[in-house]
């Protein structure tokens, strides 16, 4: 008879503890590296007329089915906040410019007195051409003219903000001496249609989604970047290379020369060893898989290139494996 008045307590004890161990079950220590790995991923990409979110969707499924962590591509203000979304975990991984991430962690330009210390590289992706838009029947022929004129510049703090700011500046310009605004690239494009602004900086891979919808309706123009220009800008910051736009690209006649920077994979720290090198074999072994255009550019041989983060050791075991190493 006594022994009734302990059945009840013993039984709720029981059933905390089942609670408990099923709740604990949800997160997987395999690697042993402390870290638990989430049931979801959160893939953050850029506007959805870039190249970041397409691109950042057919990863993402690629992902999916090959961890079998269900992982989805999301919309966002692309590098500059996808950095602080990874930087205050609210994120797992994030497209990102390698110039973003490398003044991120350094904690300079738009980072200052912030410096991130807990975002990691996975890879590099493509090159991100710097594309200065303008109408066909436009007056603007070089990026002096660009002076006085009403320029989509991007979100501040952005990478394409930071560089139309490094542009203008080895042209002899600064964001004082336009009216900048900051659209993104639909925005920048419609504008241009419309007559509301009179030229954009758009840093994406090309063909550029947006651009290649105005193209469609009006005749386009991007400015050429002179080599002297292109050098000058090179000595001042290294992650830059010289680019060209192809003729025939958005109806251009000729080849245009200007510079790119590098779209990369971005994660945090705090994922398992073992999720990101699974993560990491699944982007580069089925790139081929991706029937995004710059698809085509994905694959180990660059996957290190212009990268001046740390790697994640997940990224870095899958990369020593195959034999890739920095240059």
């Amino acid at each position: 008879m006594n022994n009734k008045r302990y059945i009840v307590p013993f039984t709720m004890l029981l059933i905390l503890s089942l609670f408990l161990a099923a709740c604990g079950g949800n997160n997987d220590d395999s690697s042993g590296d402390g870290n638990s790995d989430p049931d979801f991923l959160q893939m953050l990409t850029g506007g959805t007329s870039g190249t970041y979110y397409p691109l950042g969707g057919e990863m993402a499924t690629i992902i999916t089915n090959e961890t079998d962590i269900q992982t989805d591509a999301v919309s966002s203000n692309a590098s500059a906040d996808n950095v602080i979304a990874l930087q205050e975990e609210n994120s797992e991984l994030a497209f990102v410019q390698t110039d973003i991430v490398a003044n991120a962690v350094e904690g300079i330009n738009s980072f200052d007195g912030n410096p991130v210390d807990n975002v990691l590289a996975i890879g590099s992706l493509y090159p991100e051409t710097i594309q200065i838009v303008t109408s066909g029947d436009s007056d603007i022929s070089s990026v002096e003219d660009l002076a006085g004129k009403t320029v989509s510049v991007g979100a501040p703090g952005s990478g394409t903000y930071v560089n139309a700011e490094q542009i203008l500046e080895v042209h002899g310009l600064t964001m004082d001496d336009i009216d900048a605004q900051n659209l993104d690239f639909g925005e920048s494009t419609g504008g241009i249609q419309d007559g509301n602004i009179d030229a954009a900086f758009i840093t994406a891979g090309t063909p550029t989604g947006a651009v290649e919808g105005l193209s469609a309706t009006t005749d386009v123009n991007v400015l050429p970047v002179s080599q002297e220009k292109i050098d000058e800008l090179i000595e001042l910051h290294p992650y830059y290379a010289a680019d060209t736009i192809e003729a025939g690209t958005y109806g251009l006649e000729e080849d245009v020369t200007t510079v790119a920077v590098l779209a990369m994979l971005a994660v945090t720290e705090s994922l398992s060893e073992d999720l990101v090198y699974n993560i990491t074999k699944a982007i580069y072994e089925n790139a081929e898989k991706m029937a995004h255009e710059k698809a085509k550019f994905i694959s180990t041989d660059a996957a290190l290139n212009g990268i001046g983060i740390d790697l994640h050791p997940g990224a870095k075991k899958y990369f020593d494996e195959v034999g890739v190493t920095a240059e």
